[in-house]
Parts: structure tokens; C-alpha cells; sequence
């Protein structure tokens, strides 16, 4: 009995068992379905899909399409998308669940970030662009700034050559300030920071970027955002199942244009045809431009990992950046670590984020000067000189010992040279956010940044370089190999090390109050913030060593005593605090008319004892005029809304801790009381009131919309005037010990139109066409530059703004741009070139009509205003297409009403330099054997179109891919033409401020690049 009861007791385990499992087998069940758009049909990729209360989740494919695994019919699928209301939907008995998310209107207000928090973009009062990840430039990507090229107006964006590693130069709404301080602040994620914390951001890891255009938006930086101010949000986590990402682009690049240099057999026959007697030709035949350059690669690669649950998100990337110039010897490498995380808890009241990235960059350096050395160097020289033992200690590198100045072998040089840098990055924040009560929020923020650069540069004689080798007396009494041996035996090699450290540190608490009571809305916030930055660093330079070789920059302590001069140890630390009081209020009434006032108090330690402090206010107004009751019959508009503003900011950007006090260095030595003996001289005057330049903006904007909101746009014009401009003035020498001194006189005036326009002419399942652009015009002028200090004038008057540039012309008549009051910045104010003389002699026009060419590079009545530097307009182009799986995008931007004096080419002309050197081959029909004035000669049109960017990608269809949610495949071609008349390799020159922008002394060439790049989600 016990046994059978056994039996039957095991039995119904065994059945209840098999009962359960197929209990929960037909409660686990697979579900599939499609999310698309409610307003348009349209399919929705990238729709974070979860099972309620669990990690388990999924993402929608590029059309839209799902599959996952839930529990039972009583699972809760969660579907979630930025810029759409979530939906939840109990699976029950179904297997096919399609869902239509509804746009969410708070969302597609496009809510975007502007200081210290976030605003719908319909409730913006001030001027704000905001470019979207879809809308970032794709291709062969080193720098953010390349992803919004052309993308928003009144932002202007250079890229100077392709040099590796340089990033290029923004400018929003023109150049305020002389002192170099026009970099826009940067903000990513709430960290604050120059360009270069810009730069460590890996590109694919950016989710949107706002540029706060105007002061009533930029106002709220205080004395960070004269220059505007540009606002990063990366990319964060999605709550569901883990997410795998690639993104990788590999290019080719090419040099897009040459100088046009004489060949070798050219060259003879000019030196033929001018009958030179000692044309010094050594019977070679080299392309010195080839013979140093090369084609390119860029290869870029990004891996991320993204998921979480309902209180934990995250995302983890990789990033590679890797580039080979085409220079010889010339590249960057550039790795960056990113993690970002957010824990919510106590019921959503607490929330965490943190954010760290780590970056590792390392530059090989050879920059446009190796190309100006191949574009002088006679084609007749060779490249080598193998067996002639006066090269032997210089690797058989050919020398032309005749000449009575440096030989400089661009090859040697671009081969030999030791010169890069190691940088060593790392910036992370931490914020808390906690709810103190449904409409209050108290926020407490801290970001911390390091960074390290190590830069090293090595000099052999194996370059050539006259003062890196053969170093001491050479013995008497020596001749023949025995004296050669000797020669060769003495101390060569220059070395050079500089280690710069920073350390940022921010803190802010933040308090906010958002509060709506039936037609009125309220957003208020304070703020106290503290900012530290701190810089130190030091620098050794040897020369003459006993071995030449690279590693001597490791031992450094072995150079020859004999060689070291005071000065060749240097070291620094300079600190910078700044403490902020700021507020704002945001005020809405009926959704039509806003209002928004801020005001900040920053204190500064970079400012004379006099001048610490300074407030900042800003205001602007918006009307919603579409939102009124007698608009009610206007159906042709979507939206409508007119926008004032007014604020001030500051500027301090190009100011030293040390500026405000006398300095002085070591000078040489001299022997007193039979002792050597450091001198030293003043280089640099004190001035305690330094203060803040002030700039002074007004704005008046208006946006729109019609056609269903397929044609949108918005025009700006502003109105802005820098005050208390600081610049380096001449100063008389007594009673001043140093002959310049930094002071704060001169106004600097700024002002223009901006619009952007985007039109979505077709907009259907499989195709759309889609038409933007922009256009902005600026006139900098500089409206004041006269005053005194301490009872003394100063010399403002047609100030000298760069100098130099034509081959054989004197320091007196050399100045090319200038600063006049009245005249746009950078004024080219130049002899006027009438012709040559039969003996090759460049004439220049008598403009005065005395008879005679009057010297001088300040105010002189035989120079006239040639043109300016600036560009009057810039506009860009960008329209996008899309059929089915394909699409196309470009960018063509360019910029026109501008001059650029042409250095390079004037250094290439001088036809007195043939014998010793290499010309262009335009310079045989002009014949002009020397240029004593900086004339117009060389001063040519600037205008220019570019087809910057133009981009064919194609989505395969996820049903084929399996585990591949989604799947891209894209070419690219940048820089594909350009449209000038400017005959030298680019027009396009640095505007970063400093003195004599709108001049091409030579460029790193700028490349076209042809890129195949790949994405995927798994």
C-alpha cells in the first residue's frame, strides 16, 4: 500500500509539474508589431520598448518594427520616444501589437538648453540656433564644429587648412574684441570650459548643440559670454534592454590645390633667359612640394553601450580619432573614454547624474612652414649629396654651403624633426537634483577638469638647421678628413621641453521655482556659483650635444654648459577665481506674451585692484501675435512671434592674471667685477584699473511658420557695442619702462542681420525634399581708439594691425592692416601698385601729387583704404533629399565682400630672388624684380563658394539583418569644389583674433576628402 500510495503521490507531482510548465509556456509569449506616428503614418525608429517592471526591452528597427518576449498576458509594454507621449498597452491574449505614439506638443516645442536650465523654443524671448543630431554634417568628423558647419546663421565657421588635430574656428555674430578673446564659452552638460573642452567631446557621442546668439540670452555667463555661448548635450541612456552602437567613417584625403612653382627645366630657362652668371644649379631635378607631401587618412570609430531600468540609465563609449596628414611625419591620434549615468529615487524626488570622460591625444607636428621651405627651395637642388663627406654628419642631406644664410633641406626637415605633443584630459561632473516641493527644485552641481600637455621637439643637425649643428670653435691647424672629423665632432642638437598643467573647478546651487496658476506661468532661478582655474607649468631648452640624437630631450643635463643662457629654464602658475550672484525670471501670460529678465554679479581676480567686481543685466520681450483672438482668421500661418532684447556681458577672456602688474625677464648677461652676470628688462608696464570690456547688444527677431509648418523661418538684426576695448597701445619711453601698455579705450561697434530659412517642399512616406539655408551680414567697425592714461596720450591713430609679408620691403612701409576709427576691422590700407619700370622696378602711384612716394606705415596721404578683411556676407545652402532607403544631403557655404593680401604669393614673386630660390610661374610674365612698398598688388577678391559637404547614405532593410536593429551605409565627399577668384590655395584664413587676420602667410593645405563610413545598432 505505502508503495502504490507512493506511486500515485509521485505520479500527480509529476503531472501537477508538467501542468505548471505548460502553464508558464503559454504564458510566455512573443509579441511583434510596428510603431508609427499618429499625426503622419510615418514609422518610428529607435522607440524604446520595455516590459513594465522589468530590464527585459528592445528598439524598434528603421522601420518602425519590433519583436520581443514577454511573460504573460498580463506583461505591460511600455513604448517610449523622445519628442512623443509614452503609451503603455497590457499585452493579453494578442501576439501583434501596433502602436501610434501621439506627438508630445510640450516636447516638440522643442524644448532646448540655454543657461543654467531649459526652455521650450516657443517660449525663447532671446536669439538661440539649436541643430539636432539629424541634422549634423556627416563624413570624416574630427571636431563638433565640423557636424555644424553652414547649419545656423550669424555663426561663422573656419577650417584653415587640415593640419591634424586643429580644430576649427567659430565666430557668432563677427569679431568684438582685439585682444583675441572671441571664442564663444563652451557649456557641455553644465561643464564650463574653453574650445579645447569642446574638442575632447567625441562627435558621435552629441546629441544636440545650442548657440546663445544674442546678450539677453548670453547675458546670464556674465563675463563668460561676450563671445556667445555654445550649449552641448550628449547622448544618455535609454531605459530597456541594452543597446549596442557603431559608428565608423574611414577617408581618403588629397591635397585640393598646389602652388604653381617652376619645374626644374623651367627654372633654367628663366635663369637662362635673365642671364644670371652664378645661377647656382646643382644639377637636380625635385619637386620639393611632392617630395614632402603625401595623401592622407582619417579614420574615425566610436563603439557604445546604452540600457538601464525605470531608476538607472546609462551609456558607455569608445572613441578613436586617427589621422594622417599630408605632410610627411604629421598626425594626430585621439582616444576618448566617456560614461555617463542617472539614478533616480524616493519616489522620482532624488535624482543623480554623472558624467566622466577621459581623453588621450598625441600630435605629430609639421606644419605649413615645411611646405613654405619646398616652395622656395630651386628645383635644380638635389635631395641628397651621397659621398661627400662635408654631409656625412648631416645624414648625406644636401646643403648649398655657398649660400651666406641657412640652407634649410625641406626634406630633411619634414624627416628629421622631433615636434609633438602628448595631451592628457579628464573632466567629469556630479549633479543632484532633489524636489523640495512640487514646484520647487533645489539643484547642487560640481564638475572638476585636468588636463596635462607634454610637448617635445628635437632638433638635429641631420634637419640642417644651421644653429642645431656644428656648435663651438672649430681647431686650428686642421685640414682635409682631419679637419672634417673634427667638424663633425661638435656638439649639434637643439632640444626643447614644455609640461603645462590646468586644474578647473566649478560649483554652482541652484534653486528654481516653476509655477503655473491658470493663464500665468513662472519660472524662476538663482544662482551662486565659484570658478577656479589654475595653470603652471615649466619649460627646459639645451642645445649642443655630444650624440645627436632625440633621446637627449630624456637627458637634457648632458648639453654642453658652454651652450645655456639664462632663461633656458622657465616655469609659471597663473590662477584665476571668479565668484558669481545671478538670477532670471521667465514670465508667461496666455501662452502670448513673454517676458524674461536676468541680472549677474561676477567677481574676477584677473582685474587691477580697482575694477574686481562688475553686474551684468540683461531683458527681452516676446509676443505670440498668432495666439491672438483677431489672428483667429489667418490660416495661413502655423506661428508668428516678434522678439526684443537687450543685455551686457563681459569680457575677459584675453587677459593674464599678470597683466595688471610689471613684469620682467631674464635679458642675456653682463660681466661686472670680473663675474657674468643675468640682466634683466621690463617687458610688460602695470596698470592697475584694468576692467572688463563691456559689450552692449540690442536685438529684434522675428520666427514664423505657414504652410502647415513646412516652411519655417526667423530674422534677427542686432546692435552691439564693445566698450572699454583693451588692446596693447604705444606708450612713450620715459617715463613708461616697457614701449606698449594694455589699457581699456576704444569702442569697437557690431551689427547686422541674420535669417534662416528651412522648407520641407515634399514630405511622403518614401520621398521628401527638403530646402534650407542661411544668410548673415556684419559690419565691425572700430568707433573710438583715442584717449589718455595718467595724463598721457596714446598713439591711436591708423594703428598697425599686422605687418609684414612682402619679400624685400622695409619695416617702414611694410604695415598691410590697420585699425581706423570709422573703417571696418582689419582695414587693408596699402600703397597703390601703378605698373613696373623697365628695369623691373615696381612702380607706385603718387597719390598725393607731390612728386615724391612718402615713407611710412601709419597715416600717409600715398596709401588708401583697399578693402577690409572680413567677409560682408556669409550664407550656406543646405537641402536634403530622401527616396525609400536613400538619401542625400550638402552643404555649399560662402562668404563674399572681402579682401586677402596675399603673403605667400608675394614672398614667391620677387624675380631678384631666381638664383637663390624658387618663384611661381606667374611671376615671369609680371617681371617685377623687387616690391619696396606692401602695395595692392597682392591684395585680391576673397569671395568664394564651397560645396563643403555632400553625403549619399543608404538604410538596408532590418528584416534581412537578424540581431541588427538597425543598419547604415553612407560616402561622403568634403571640400568636393570650391567656386574664387583667390589664386592662392584657400580662401579661407583664420579669424582667431590677434593681429592681421584677412593675410595668407601660408596655410597646412587644406584636403578633399572621400569617406565610406558604416552604423549599426545591435
Amino acid at each position: 500500500m505505502k508503495d502504490r500510495s507512493f506511486t500515485k503521490k509521485t505520479s500527480l507531482l509529476w503531472l501537477l509539474a508538467m501542468l505548471c510548465s505548460l502553464s508558464g509556456w503559454a504564458q510566455s509569449q512573443t509579441v511583434t508589431g510596428r510603431v508609427t506616428s499618429f499625426t503622419e503614418g510615418t514609422s518610428l525608429p529607435g522607440v524604446a520598448i520595455r516590459v513594465k517592471g522589468t530590464s527585459t526591452g528592445t528598439i524598434t528597427d528603421l522601420d518602425g518594427r519590433y519583436q520581443i518576449q514577454v511573460p504573460g498576458g498580463d506583461a505591460v509594454l511600455v513604448f517610449s520616444f523622445v519628442g512623443y507621449n509614452p503609451e503603455e498597452v497590457q499585452v493579453g491574449t494578442r501576439t501583434t501589437i501596433d502602436v501610434q505614439l501621439a506627438e508630445d506638443i510640450e516636447t516638440l516645442s522643442e524644448v532646448v538648453v540655454v543657461g543654467y536650465g531649459t526652455q521650450k523654443k516657443s517660449d525663447l524671448t532671446g536669439s538661440v540656433s539649436s541643430i539636432g543630431e539629424k541634422d549634423f554634417n556627416a563624413g570624416p568628423i574630427t571636431s563638433p564644429l565640423q557636424q555644424i558647419s553652414g547649419r545656423a546663421a550669424g555663426v561663422n565657421i573656419n577650417q584653415v587648412g587640415n593640419e591634424p588635430g586643429q580644430a576649427p574656428v567659430i565666430r557668432v555674430r563677427g569679431i568684438t574684441s582685439l585682444i583675441g578673446g572671441n571664442d564663444p564659452l563652451v557649456v557641455v552638460d553644465g561643464i564650463q570650459g574653453n574650445m579645447a573642452l569642446l574638442n575632447q567631446i567625441p562627435p558621435s557621442e552629441i546629441q544636440s548643440i545650442e548657440i546663445l546668439k544674442d546678450a539677453s540670452a548670453t547675458a546670464i555667463y556674465g563675463s563668460r559670454g561676450a563671445a556667445g555661448v555654445v550649449m552641448v548635450t550628449t547622448k544618455k541612456g535609454v531605459a530597456g534592454k541594452v543597446a549596442i552602437e557603431y559608428n565608423g567613417v574611414a577617408s581618403y584625403d588629397v591635397i585640393a590645390k598646389k602652388y604653381e612653382v617652376l619645374t626644374a627645366a623651367e627654372w633654367r630657362d628663366a635663369v637662362a633667359a635673365r642671364g644670371l652668371a652664378d645661377p647656382a644649379d646643382f644639377g637636380g631635378n625635385t619637386n620639393w612640394f611632392d617630395e614632402v607631401t603625401r595623401n592622407g587618412q582619417t579614420q574615425s570609430h566610436n563603439l557604445a553601450i546604452s540600457g538601464g531600468s525605470d531608476n538607472f540609465t546609462y551609456r558607455t563609449s569608445l572613441t578613436a580619432i586617427l589621422q594622417e596628414g599630408v605632410i610627411n611625419n604629421s598626425g594626430s591620434e585621439n582616444y576618448i573614454a566617456r560614461f555617463q549615468g542617472s539614478q533616480t529615487a524616493l519616489n522620482d524626488l532624488l535624482t543623480v547624474d554623472f558624467n566622466l570622460n577621459a581623453n588621450i591625444r598625441s600630435n605629430k607636428y609639421n606644419n605649413a612652414g615645411r611646405i613654405g621651405e619646398a616652395l622656395t627651395r630651386r628645383p635644380t637642388d638635389p635631395i641628397y649629396a651621397v659621398g661627400e663627406p662635408a654631409y656625412r654628419d648631416i645624414g648625406n642631406y644636401f646643403i648649398d654651403t655657398e649660400r651666406s644664410f641657412n640652407y634649410l633641406n625641406p626634406v630633411a626637415r619634414t624627416n628629421e624633426i622631433v615636434d609633438g605633443d602628448r595631451n592628457n584630459d579628464m573632466f567629469g561632473s556630479l549633479r543632484v537634483n532633489y524636489k523640495l516641493l512640487p514646484s520647487l527644485n533645489a539643484t547642487v552641481f560640481g564638475s572638476w577638469r585636468r588636463s596635462s600637455r607634454e610637448y617635445q621637439q628635437y632638433i638635429s643637425a641631420r634637419t640642417t638647421q644651421e644653429n642645431a649643428r656644428n656648435m663651438g670653435t672649430t681647431p686650428e691647424g686642421l685640414s682635409g678628413e682631419e679637419l672634417q672629423t673634427a667638424i663633425n665632432n661638435l656638439p649639434d642638437g637643439r632640444a626643447l621641453r614644455e609640461t603645462n598643467n590646468g586644474d578647473e573647478k566649478l560649483f554652482n546651487f541652484i534653486l528654481n521655482y516653476n509655477k503655473e496658476i491658470g493663464k500665468h506661468s513662472l519660472d524662476v532661478i538663482g544662482v551662486n556659483e565659484w570658478q577656479q582655474q589654475v595653470w603652471e607649468g615649466y619649460s627646459a631648452f639645451a642645445r649642443g650635444f655630444s650624440v645627436d640624437d632625440a633621446n637627449n630631450l630624456y637627458v637634457m643635463s648632458s648639453a654642453d654648459p658652454e651652450f645655456s643662457v639664462p632663461g633656458n629654464v622657465n616655469s609659471y602658475k597663473n590662477d584665476r577665481t571668479l565668484a558669481s550672484f545671478l538670477g532670471r525670471v521667465n514670465y508667461s501670460f496666455d501662452n502670448k506674451y513673454l517676458l524674461s529678465a536676468s541680472v549677474r554679479r561676477d567677481g574676477s581676480s584677473v582685474f587691477g585692484a580697482n575694477n574686481k567686481w562688475a553686474n551684468f543685466y540683461a531683458a527681452s520681450a516676446a509676443w505670440r501675435i498668432l495666439e491672438e483672438d483677431f489672428m483667429s482668421g489667418v490660416t495661413f500661418l502655423n506661428d508668428l512671434k516678434l522678439r526684443v532684447g537687450y543685455g551686457e556681458t563681459g569680457n575677459q577672456q584675453g587677459l593674464s592674471p599678470l597683466n595688471s602688474v610689471t613684469l620682467a625677464r631674464a635679458d642675456g648677461t653682463v660681466y661686472f667685477g670680473g663675474a657674468v652676470i643675468p640682466n634683466y628688462s621690463i617687458t610688460q608696464n602695470a596698470n592697475p584699473d584694468l576692467r572688463w570690456e563691456v559689450k552692449r547688444m540690442y536685438n529684434a527677431g522675428i520666427d514664423f511658420a505657414l504652410i502647415e509648418g513646412r516652411l519655417s523661418g526667423n530674422v534677427d538684426v542686432f546692435r552691439g557695442m564693445t566698450s572699454d576695448l583693451l588692446f596693447n597701445y604705444n606708450v612713450p619711453q620715459p617715463p613708461y619702462p616697457y614701449g606698449t601698455i594694455m589699457a581699456n579705450i576704444g569702442d569697437v561697434l557690431n551689427q547686422g542681420i541674420e535669417m534662416g530659412l528651412n522648407y520641407a517642399v515634399i514630405d511622403e512616406t518614401d520621398y521628401a525634399l527638403n530646402l534650407g539655408g542661411n544668410f548673415t551680414s556684419i559690419r565691425t567697425e572700430v568707433k573710438e581708439l583715442s584717449g589718455t592714461l595718467n595724463g598721457l596720450p596714446l598713439e591711436t591713430d591708423y594703428v598697425v594691425w599686422g605687418s609684414g609679408g612682402t619679400t624685400g620691403v622695409a619695416s617702414t612701409n611694410n604695415a598691410i592692416s590697420h585699425l581706423i576709427i570709422g573703417q571696418p576691422l582689419g582695414t587693408f590700407y596699402l600703397f597703390k601698385h601703378a605698373g613696373v619700370s623697365d628695369n623691373g622696378i615696381q612702380i607706385i602711384d603718387d597719390l598725393n601729387g607731390d612728386g615724391t612716394i612718402s615713407d611710412g606705415n601709419r597715416r600717409n596721404e600715398d596709401r588708401y583704404m583697399a578693402g577690409q578683411a572680413l567677409p560682408k556676407f556669409n550664407w550656406a545652402f543646405t537641402p536634403s533629399a530622401r527616396y525609400k532607403n536613400f538619401d542625400l544631403n550638402m552643404v555649399i557655404r560662402g562668404a563674399h565682400g572681402h579682401k586677402i593680401y596675399n603673403a605667400r604669393k608675394a614672398t614667391l614673386s620677387a624675380m631678384s630672388n631666381l638664383g637663390t630660390s624658387n618663384v611661381l610661374r606667374s611671376a615671369l610674365d609680371a617681371n617685377i624684380d623687387n616690391f619696396t612698398y606692401a602695395s595692392d598688388y597682392f591684395l585680391e577678391d576673397g569671395d568664394f563658394a564651397r560645396m563643403e559637404n555632400l553625403t549619399l547614405g543608404y538604410n538596408l532593410t532590418p528584416s534581412r539583418l537578424g540581431a541588427v536593429k538597425n543598419l547604415r551605409l553612407s560616402v561622403t565627399a568634403t571640400n568636393l569644389f570650391v567656386i574664387t577668384g583667390y589664386t592662392g590655395i584657400d580662401p579661407e584664413l583664420s579669424t582667431a583674433g590677434g593681429e592681421g587676420f584677412g593675410i595668407d602667410y601660408g596655410i597646412y593645405p587644406r584636403t578633399r576628402n572621400f569617406a565610406f563610413g558604416l552604423s549599426a545598432t545591435f
